[in-house]
C-alpha cells in the first residue's frame, strides 16, 4: 500500500497528488490519498508519499499542518516506515520548498527510510508540476519494488 499525503493550499499539489495515484494505480499499486491526513489513521508499515506546497514564509499548506503536528509530537518511532517526499515551492523565495523539508526531517527524524532524494518542482520552471513528477516517479517505483 502506498498513502499519499497530500498537503495543498491552492491546489496545484492536490492535482499532482491524483495524477500520480492514478499513474500508481495503472503500475499495479494499491494507492490511498490522504486529504486530510491523520498520524493515527495511517499504516506505519506502508510506504508513505508526501506530496505538498510550500507558502508563506516556508509554511505547511493548512490541511497538512495538523498532521505535521501530530508527527513532532509522536514519541514512537518509524523504523518500519519508507517514505519520499514531492514538494511544490517557488525558487524566488528563499523558503523554497521548505514544507517538504520539514516533513522529511521529522520523518528521517524518528527513524524512517528515505526511498530516493525528494523532488523539489519550482514554479519558475516552463513544465506543469504534474508532468515534473510524473518523469520522476519510475525512479521511486524502482525503490519500492
Amino acid at each position: 500500500m502506498i498513502d499519499i499525503l497530500v498537503g495543498s493550499q491552492m491546489g496545484a499539489a492536490e492535482y499532482v497528488a491524483e495524477q500520480v495515484a492514478e499513474t500508481l494505480v495503472q503500475a499495479g499499486y494499491d494507492v490511498k490519498l490522504h486529504l486530510k491526513p491523520e498520524l493515527d489513521h495511517l499504516n506505519r508499515t506502508d510506504v508513505w508519499l508526501v506530496i505538498t506546497s510550500t507558502y508563506g514564509a516556508g509554511d505547511l499548506p493548512d490541511n497538512i499542518q495538523p498532521f505535521a503536528d501530530q508527527l513532532a509530537q509522536d514519541r514512537s518511532d518509524l523504523t518500519t516506515l519508507s517514505y519520499a517526499v514531492i514538494t511544490l515551492g517557488d525558487s524566488s523565495y528563499d523558503t523554497f520548498c521548505e514544507a517538504g523539508r520539514k516533513i522529511a526531517k521529522s520523518l528521517e527524524f524518528k527513524g524512517a527510510t528515505s526511498l530516493i532524494d525528494s523532488l523539489e518542482i519550482d514554479a519558475q520552471q516552463p513544465e506543469l508540476p504534474e508532468d515534473i513528477a510524473l518523469v520522476w516517479l519510475p525512479q521511486l517505483i524502482a525503490q519500492i519494488k
